[in-house]
């Protein structure tokens, strides 16, 4: 079996930044189909992993590589901000399996309006969309369209924006879960993520200046041992049954009185970097088994695995060539 694996980052050389999350995602999973004894090929615009075969790209013509060596391949997965996945999920459909979330399902995802009014009328709790600022309140506002904690503050005040999306802060633990998502859905992990605060002067409202947060993702440990963790994975199981996803996914969740659905990944995300160093069962074999066969009831994970953003910045390049 011939596998594609097409990673944004690493596909298009856009932004540098973004390579080593990416590359540390796509090593994993191109590893773990080697492994499993399949070829692997992966578009690349300079990083070359230690696996698989690379195919050259830029960014410029990453969507047309998707869809030339998909032809060649009996199945793919696509990893890319969460505005481009639905479009280059098609182009891989078209072409070949899709291992991954359908394009309708990943769309829905990448919306936040749209993901949070359908979980609501699920039932499931999300964070309240905020339509104007009340004093002695927080808020988050993001991108409608984005991922990763891009372009993330905490904020006091606010002006309802096209483009962007506000809803009510909640204080409480910042987790993901990661599963596979399908006929029927099997719970990985559940992870601990580092959410820094940072102090940021920025543009608010229409007194001009304003005092924010800025919010980044650094990283995350896996397993994050909580006796809370059926709940948290039943929240979980519900959300990716109502977006109708499928595939590996992470849903980011903040933990209070409640679970609270604040995000929904269709996609691998960074966590895999972790979740590879300590289940049992090889992550590849499992997005398989999700589309040609059958999931088992459970996985094995032994010992924990904590990583920082930053530092796989800083170590992780020291593996890859250019």
């Amino acid at each position: 079996m011939k596998i594609l694996i097409a990673e944004f980052a690493v596909g298009t050389d856009i932004e540098k930044s973004l390579i080593p999350e990416g590359a540390a995602m796509l090593k994993t999973l191109v590893e773990s189909f080697v492994r499993l004894g399949y070829e692997v090929y992966y578009p690349s615009a300079g990083t070359k992993i230690c696996a698989g075969t690379r195919v050259e790209s830029t960014a410029e013509n990453f969507r047309q590589i998707i869809g030339r060596e998909a032809k060649n391949c009996d199945a793919g997965l696509v990893i890319a901000p969460d505005s481009m996945l639905p479009e280059l999920n098609e182009v891989l459909e078209e072409n070949t399996v899709n291992l991954g979330c359908s394009p309708r399902s990943a769309a829905c995802c990448a919306d936040k309006l749209i993901c949070t009014e359908i979980l609501k009328k699920a039932g499931i709790k999300t964070p309240e969309i905020a339509k104007k600022p009340e004093k002695g309140k927080r808020y988050i506002i993001k991108p409608r369209f984005g991922c990763g904690a891009e372009a993330t503050y905490l904020v006091t005040e606010f002006e309802n924006k096209e483009g962007l999306f506000t809803s009510e802060y909640i204080e409480g633990e910042h987790l993901s879960v990661s599963l596979i998502a399908g006929k029927k859905s099997l719970p990985l992990t559940v992870n601990r993520q580092f959410i820094e605060f940072g102090k940021k002067e920025a543009e608010s409202g229409e007194k001009g200046k304003a005092g924010v947060s800025e919010i980044k993702y650094n990283g995350s440990l896996t397993p994050y041992q909580t006796g809370r963790r059926e709940e948290i994975y039943e929240t979980a199981i519900s959300t990716v049954k109502c977006l109708n996803c499928f595939g590996y996914v992470g849903v980011d969740i903040i933990l209070t009185d409640l679970p609270y659905v604040v995000d929904v990944n269709p996609r691998p995300t960074a966590s895999l970097f972790g979740i590879s160093r300590v289940m049992r069962e090889e992550i590849g074999d499992l997005i398989l088994k999700n589309r040609f066969g059958e999931l088992p009831d459970h996985v094995n994970i032994e010992g924990e695995y904590c990583f920082s953003k930053d530092a796989l910045g800083a170590n992780f390049l020291e593996g890859l060539e250019k």
